[in-house]
């Protein structure tokens, strides 16, 4: 199954085509299985959406959810921060970054 998403223009936050709207929540979504073109165009066009993209995601519990971690990740939305790094225990070994 693929579900077609996008980040809200106002919050950044990852929305989920819901088949008459946008919704924050994943369980909400619908497949888009082959019309995802066009479902994006128009939506693109309304301008509620910032670069709508397909994702595949899988049924868990009877609801869809991002099939990849990255996905999952993402739709934690804007407080998951990319650029945290990870501190050695001991501040004489020097500063790295994973």
């Amino acid at each position: 199954m693929r579900i077609l998403t996008g980040n809200d223009l106002k919050t950044g936050a990852v929305t989920w085509w819901t088949g008459q709207d946008w919704s924050l929540h994943v369980e909400n979504a619908v497949d888009v299985t082959g019309s995802e073109d066009e479902i994006a165009r128009r939506e693109e066009s309304t301008r509620r959406v910032n670069v709508p993209y397909a994702i595949d995601a899988e049924l868990h519990d009877g609801k869809p959810r991002p099939a990849h971690i990255k996905d999952r990740v993402r739709a934690l939305g804007p407080t998951v921060r990319p650029d945290l790094t990870l501190k050695p225990a001991d501040p004489d070994i020097g500063n790295w970054v994973i």
